[in-house]
């Protein structure tokens, strides 16, 4: 195959390939030079294929699975099992180099597990990390990490994922450096537990991030900092809680506007802006959380995403490829812990 090729896992998410076929079909029309693998049950991915009358579609292969990872597979067990699988033989895809990247909804611990065991880590990086784009209010992108992968870091750690996050970052910007900045419970330096503390200090050293201070909960949609940093814990409650106050809020708007057709025509007329703020609130547009630190790309999609959004997901991995995203951060890492041991 020619130009770029994509691993999809095919039955991933809460609805396997009702919704993964017909993104797989989006993204081959969005991005012409993009190839797909999708893995998964045979049967079913040609039943949707058919109905989208792309069955024989010649950027697109289909590959049958034994099985599935279920959503409530653990991580150590999946790891056991999951020898012809379809989220195991994308990621084994990538690391025979098959495939540039791999996308799947499916089950988050195994596959951050199967991705660590498949395609190992970059030089440097102890621990892999997940980030994903969030809105700003200037109309930019935050970059958030670690959004789950690790419910408990070390400062070194944490200083890892903000050189990744940086060499994300600055791949859409022009201009100037990332600016850096850790999540805490309050800006003051003195604010913070001694985690926090000591990669402010390690941060505030080194002349290969452009480290801004913390920023509190309260600004992560505020445009001051391109990229956050914090553990897994704190960053997964914190974009969850982002998402539900997002989708309470468009519900909210919509219901209030639905109830009467001169208040739907009153309201698409004067607050036109405002429609389409509320729909950049939308996670869906952000979809596809990049799986950082390791020796090949991985993108994660909401297990609930619907096709617009799991074919955001295909977009970031296409972007990552072009991007060359993981020997970016091979380079940088190799630089800056060179600089730390001298």
């Amino acid at each position: 195959m020619t130009g770029l090729t994509v691993a999809l896992d095919a039955m991933g998410g809460d609805f396997g390939p009702q919704v993964t076929v017909p993104a797989a079909v989006q993204a081959l029309l969005q991005y012409p030079s993009l190839n797909l693998l999708l893995f998964g049950d045979q049967s079913a991915i040609t039943t949707q294929l058919s109905s989208l009358n792309s069955t024989h579609h010649p950027r697109l292969t289909v590959v049958h699975c034994d099985h599935a990872i279920a959503d409530h597979t653990r991580p150590s067990q999946a790891l056991r099992q999951s020898q012809g699988s379809s989220m195991r033989r994308a990621l084994d895809a990538v690391a025979e180099g098959d495939a540039d990247a791999c996308v799947s909804a499916g089950n988050t611990g195994a596959l951050m597990a199967l991705a660590r065991y498949t395609l190992k880590q970059l030089p440097g990086v102890e621990r892999p990390a997940l980030v994903s784009a969030i809105p700003s209010r200037n109309g930019g992108k935050t970059w958030l990490l670690d959004l789950g992968a690790n419910v408990s870091c070390d400062a070194d750690t944490l200083f890892q994922f903000a050189v990744m996050g940086s060499v994300l970052a600055e791949q859409e910007m022009t201009g100037r450096p990332p600016r850096v900045a850790l999540l805490n419970i309050g800006s003051e330096e003195i604010k913070g537990n001694d985690l926090v503390k000591r990669c402010a200090s390690m941060l505030s050293r080194s002349p290969d991030v452009h480290y801004i201070g913390y920023v509190e909960g309260n600004e992560l949609y505020d445009g001051k900092a391109d990229v956050v940093v914090c553990d897994g814990f704190v960053g997964n409650v914190s974009l969850k809680t982002s998402e539900g106050v997002a989708n309470l809020f468009i519900e909210s708007f919509k219901q209030a506007v639905s109830q009467h057709p001169i208040k739907r025509l009153i309201a698409k007329w004067l607050f036109s802006d405002l429609f389409r703020q509320i729909q950049s609130l939308n996670p869906d547009q952000y979809n596809g959380a990049s799986l950082l630190g390791l020796r090949g790309i991985v993108v994660k999609s909401h297990g609930s995403a619907d096709i617009a959004a799991l074919t955001n997901a295909i977009g970031e991995a296409v972007h990552e490829i072009k991007r060359k995203i993981p020997a970016k951060i091979s380079d940088r890492l190799e630089h800056v812990l060179l600089e730390r041991h001298f």
